[in-house]
């Protein structure tokens, strides 16, 4: 089985959805920047690409919530994700896998609960009419000149 830091073999996401590697697509092209003489041979920026509402063990609930949150990163239902920041292939790999694996978790995290609204305690109304008050007369008190 391959380590968590492999760049190939089944990416983990939750502890509930891995994403096999099967539904990985892999694509290499020459990146942009410094590298030396072999900058314009190896193939170093990587692009990960994944359908994340056909991936199995999704809940409807799940599938709802990544067509909504991923709605304008995807193209023709696909989630590409790049990588270009590393001199080799295999750090860019496992830098593209990271990202990938972390849109997902946001975009599958449940929302947080809606904010109840309360009144204020009749204490902390009190308190906020006497500081006006006191700023007010601070106030009143320095326009005088006698």
């Amino acid at each position: 089985m391959p380590g968590t830091d492999d760049a190939s073999g089944d990416l983990p996401v939750t502890g509930s959805l891995v994403v096999p590697a099967g539904a990985l697509s892999w694509r290499f092209s020459r990146s942009s920047g410094p590298g030396g003489q072999g900058v314009n041979t190896a193939d170093s920026r990587v692009e990960l690409s994944v359908a994340p509402l056909d991936l199995p063990g999704l809940s409807d609930p799940q599938r709802a919530r990544l067509a909504s949150r991923l709605g304008g990163r995807l193209v023709d239902g696909v989630l590409t994700v790049a990588a270009s920041e590393h001199r080799q292939q295999l750090r860019n790999r496992q830098a593209a896998r990271e990202r990938l694996a972390a849109v997902l978790r946001a975009a599958l995290a449940t929302p947080a609960p809606a904010r109840r609204r309360t009144r204020p305690t009749r204490g902390s109304q009190e308190r906020r009419i006497a500081a006006k008050k006191q700023r007010g007369q601070l106030k009143k008190q320095r326009g005088s000149w006698d």
